[in-house]
């Protein structure tokens, strides 16, 4: 009977802890229906518009990013789905994270046109660090080490979800709910914690939804 007590009184205790931990991690989604409420969201370089659950950003010439306002991000996880297009060279899309302004900040995006590429699949998902190390830099110094193939491909015209992880200084990039990371990198910028946004690149329109962000 002692033995019966015991275990029910350690089980109660593993199951008070994690419900404890899972207490602990803020999980933040935000109502994207209002987007365009500048007092919630900031806009740079693009035109953002909703419709259908989702968030666009339009294209234009140099990058742009939509930040979410009061995002105190750390520690912890990202997801959302994400879709660009088969469209070489205009259709970067992604996340920006720990961001301190419009030039600061880190970032993981991918290149759908690439997804289905085979001489440029390795080039299909990108980790940035603004405003040191832009991807051609670490490209030209530290060639096929920021960058790489997704794994499970997904259809470059199609909505993909994406789950970005950083945990002590450590960026690992899922796709389409994969347990295999298809990118895991050392953050490269000082900053430890800062605003989320949506990020589009050069020339690049992208939609967005379903975001969902759990702070450590």
């Amino acid at each position: 009977m002692k033995k019966v007590k015991k275990y029910w009184l350690t089980l109660f205790v593993i199951i008070s802890l994690f419900d404890v931990g899972v207490a602990q991690q803020k999980v933040i989604s935000p109502d994207l229906s209002k987007v365009t409420d500048m007092n919630v969201w900031a806009v740079y370089n693009r035109s953002v518009s909703y419709s259908k659950q989702a968030v666009r950003l339009d294209s234009k010439k140099g990058e742009g990013v939509l930040w979410l306002k009061d995002s105190e991000f750390a520690d912890g996880s990202i997801e959302l789905d994400i879709k660009g297009e088969n469209n070489p060279g205009k259709s970067f899309v992604g996340m920006a994270f720990h961001g301190v302004n419009d030039s600061t900040y880190d970032a993981v995006y991918f290149r759908p046109f690439n997804f289905t590429n085979l001489q440029r699949r390795s080039h299909s998902v990108q980790y940035i660090s603004h405003p040191k190390y832009p991807w051609y830099k670490l490209r030209k110094q530290f060639p096929g080490k920021y960058e790489g193939k997704v794994t499970p491909v997904p259809n470059p015209d199609q909505w993909f979800h994406a789950r970005i992880e950083i945990e002590k200084h450590i960026v690992k990039v899922f796709v389409n709910h994969a347990t295999k990371p298809s990118l895991e990198v050392e953050m490269l910028s000082p900053q430890r914690k800062g605003w989320v946004g949506f990020w589009v690149g050069y020339n690049s329109e992208g939609s967005f939804k379903h975001l969902k962000i759990r702070n450590q």
